[in-house]
């Protein structure tokens, strides 16, 4: 193990860190300047820095910048005084791991470095670990039975269906096997099922001739057609509606498809894999999916286990989430301590990974710190689980403060901008990843009013009130913008 350094002009408290960290049996190595503690980074490296803020010379924070740049996982604690408040949030936003607050107690600031120097040494074990992220993560067992199955389908063209909750990552498994297959230069498309108004689904699978219905100007290729030759991602195909479940079997049975208004046979050269979280079997018995349909999907299943079943999987996804929040947040990447690892291993998180995916972007935008602890987590979590999936979100334009749900989900307001990450593309991330975990079901429906809605109501208020010059300015026609005030139940329009 290496050396902690020390980086202080004050020679007493560099004597009084080093006779307190010898006492741990803890090899230390002392600087006097930043600058030299810079210059000797050149030669070797510490396991752990602690450095004062203001010295002579160099400052902290300058030395702080020089580390995070060349090894952006050394932990880094800073010394600063009580009234330094804008030096202890400038450390924090530079990446420190902590502040000492002077005068501090030699006892809490030794169990400071004992921290920082376990996260240091858990960091470089994860380092020489693979250096590339793989696309699924899983060492317990039964993910190792799904990784034998992708290996054992990846030459093969064969239908497959996933099964497994919500959240356990069905897309990420079709998306492996269509890369390790031989379509793998082609197309990958997905399609949620259960996403698109039922009246739409149609044209959205097969496409549409200009003039089939109202509102088809032009032709449009289907998703049939967008994944020629290579792979079509149904996902939640439990939902789909039953007539429509009819035109997907003779897609299957014979490799032919018309589109909507289309009178010309269309060849299909498409592998299906389809998912559901849904008992397709009940749903055949109540009447609800065809049976000769089911049988035609379930060539090969896989079976994705829960989150509950593979425990032992938690602290590497939970490592991977919050480093991969970070980065898309432009932040430091938070640490989770062992207690807290172990707390959300013992839990029962009914969304499973995408559950956890959610509580990881919570945790990078709410908890306080680097270190996360019990008592940082949301509420919901803390206080105990009824196994239940938590309550659909509120919409995230309704307004109120950030709030955390067991979820890991987080309902910003949208006005403020409060815990909100950059853009409001990232709000509308944020929103849509907690009403999925919340299971609320036709997600992108919902939003897609609350979307259209945002934008008329805006126009509207922009020409004050003039429907047809509102239609102009989104680029949109009179009729439609008429039609749509009339569904959304839009106030306040007048004719121009």
């Amino acid at each position: 193990m290496k050396p902690i350094w020390i980086v202080d002009d004050d020679e007493s408290i560099r004597w009084v860190l080093e006779k307190a960290l010898a006492r741990e049996n803890l090899a230390t190595k002392s600087f006097a300047n930043a600058r030299d503690a810079i210059a000797a980074l050149e030669f070797d490296t510490p396991q752990v820095l602690v450095s004062d803020i203001r010295m002579p010379g160099a400052s902290g924070l300058e030395l702080l910048q020089t580390v995070k740049g060349r090894f952006p996982g050394l932990p880094v604690i800073i010394i600063t005084a009580f009234s330094d408040l804008d030096s202890a949030v400038a450390a924090f936003q530079g990446g420190a791991f902590e502040y000492l607050a002077k005068p501090f107690d030699i006892d809490k600031a030794v169990a400071l470095i004992r921290r920082a120097l376990d996260e240091s040494l858990r960091e470089a074990s994860v380092e020489s670990g693979p250096s590339e992220t793989p696309e699924i993560l899983g060492q317990a067992a039964a993910m190792q039975e799904v990784f034998r199955a992708i290996g054992r389908l990846s030459q093969s063209n064969v239908t497959v269906l996933i099964t497994g909750e919500s959240g356990t990552g069905k897309e990420l498994v079709a998306r492996a096997l269509h890369k390790h297959s031989p379509r793998a230069q082609q197309p990958f498309i997905a399609l949620n099922t259960a996403a698109i108004p039922k009246d739409l689904l149609e044209s959205e699978l097969f496409g549409h001739e200009r003039g089939a219905f109202t509102g088809a100007q032009t032709s449009r290729r289907g998703r049939f057609e967008q994944a020629e030759n290579g792979t079509l991602f149904l996902d939640e195909i439990g939902d789909m509606p039953f007539d429509l479940q009819t035109r997907l079997l003779r897609v299957l049975s014979d490799g032919h498809f018309y589109r909507v208004g289309g009178h010309q046979p269309l060849k299909a050269n498409v592998r299906v894999i389809t998912a559901t979280h849904q008992n397709l079997e009940q749903r055949v018995r109540d009447g609800l999916f065809r049976e000769d349909l089911y049988h035609r999907l379930n060539v090969i299943r896989l079976r994705l286990p829960s989150l509950r079943e593979r425990r032992e999987d938690i602290p590497i996804l939970v490592r991977h989430f919050l480093v991969q929040s970070a980065r898309q947040l432009g932040v430091e990447a938070k640490r989770m301590s062992e207690a807290t690892l172990q707390f959300l291993t013992g839990l029962d998180l009914p969304g499973n990974v995408r559950q956890l995916e959610n509580l990881c972007n919570w945790i990078t935008v709410m908890a306080p710190g680097q270190t996360v602890e019990i008592k940082d987590l949301p509420p919901e979590l803390s206080q105990g689980q009824d196994g239940a999936a938590p309550p659909a979100v509120a919409a995230a334009h309704e307004g109120g403060a950030a709030a955390p749900h067991a979820s890991g989900g987080v309902v910003f307001d949208a006005v403020s901008g409060n815990g909100a990450p950059p853009g409001w593309l990232g709000l509308l991330e944020l929103q849509a990843a907690a009403m999925l975990a919340g299971g609320q079901q036709e997600v992108m429906a919902v939003l897609g009013r609350q979307f259209e809605s945002a934008l008329i109501k805006t126009a509207l208020r922009h020409t004050h009130g003039r429907k047809n010059d509102a239609a102009v300015r989104l680029g949109i026609g009179r009729n439609t913008i008429t039609r749509k005030i009339a569904e959304l139940g839009i106030a306040g329009a007048k004719d121009d």
